[in-house]
């Protein structure tokens, strides 16, 4: 472990947190050790990896809801390693998006994707009916929520599944010994404020009633880690397993750039020789979105010359 070792950004509290991150990371079985990009957001892709290299997998099932348009999300790189599943998405033009561009595997099953704005009150039907079931009476492997507001209350709602890893997001404004969450409201949309979610203690006693535990935080504070508790041990995990152990601040300047090139399409079960028509039907839907997207650029480029004449 660096010594030398800082974290640039906003880091709420002083660099008390930062000392924290830093000790914490000097351990073996840290997962932010094992942090790395590849269709996450952040560096979720490798915590989420190396916790099943701990834990296991049984069903290879994720459920995961609020992933826009697929292709920045916590399952896509899943699907890489040979898993199945279900998103839920609440925008309509975000799910005809994840038809096309994830539609080798949207075709033969793999990929269940259905729109649906999630409450508390629905979300348990919505996943009894909807799963992706490779295998009768499998338990999903996989949930990740990250709807920026009612997530606390989502999480308590379900009760249908018990899978083995939870990934959860949570508010890193409010420091680790704060248990805070939002007032439910069923139409809540994120307006970007800090009004959303929950602080890393009101989701970690919600684990514990669950019967879940904490193992960790991503660096760029955003999302928390929980394993169930039967598959927990402290050969396989660190021993700390609170917020205030575990906690990273919201770092806003350390959030992770994409690494390589941008990501267009799903890359997984392209057939041979089609190209960029594993998306589509035609080549005349082809063109015609072509051009509509040319259109659109060319319209976006004329205003932005408007507004500087102006």
């Amino acid at each position: 472990m660096n010594n030398n070792l800082r974290f640039e950004g906003i880091i709420a509290g002083g660099f008390c947190w930062e000392e924290l991150t830093r000790s914490r990371m000097s351990d073996p079985l840290s997962i932010e050790n094992f942090g790395y990009k590849v269709y996450s957001q952040n560096e979720e892709d490798g915590i989420i990896h190396e916790i099943f290299n701990r834990i296991g997998t049984e069903s290879k099932e994720f459920i995961e809801f609020g992933v826009q348009h697929g292709l920045e999300c916590n399952s896509h790189y899943l699907l890489h390693q040979g898993w199945h599943g279900l998103w839920l998405e609440g925008d309509s033009g975000a799910c005809r998006q994840i038809c096309y561009k994830f539609k080798p595997v949207v075709k033969t099953g793999v990929l269940k994707v259905v729109n649906a704005f999630i409450t508390r009150e629905n979300i348990d039907e919505l996943i009894i009916q909807n799963r992706n079931i490779k295998t009768e009476n499998a338990t999903p492997d996989f949930l990740s929520i990250d709807i920026d507001g009612n997530d606390w209350y989502v999480w308590d709602a379900i009760k249908s599944i018990r899978p083995r890893l939870v990934c959860i997001e949570y508010n890193g404004k409010f420091p680790p010994d704060y248990s805070w969450k939002q007032a439910y409201n069923a139409r809540h949309v994120w307006d970007l404020s800090d009004w959303q979610g929950a602080s890393l203690k009101a989701l970690e006693l919600l684990g514990k009633e669950k019967g879940y535990v904490l193992v960790g935080t991503n660096l760029t504070g955003v999302n928390a880690f929980f394993v169930r508790s039967d598959l927990f041990s402290k050969e396989k995990f660190s021993d700390r397993v609170t917020a205030e152990e575990l906690y990273n601040p919201y770092r806003k300047d350390l959030h992770f750039g994409t690494p390589g090139h941008a990501s267009k399409y799903c890359l997984v079960g392209q057939e041979e020789n089609k190209g960029v028509l594993n998306y589509f039907d035609s080549e005349k839907e082809f063109k015609k979105l072509r051009k509509k997207e040319k259109m659109a650029k060319a319209k976006k480029v004329l205003k932005n010359r408007l507004l500087k004449n102006i």
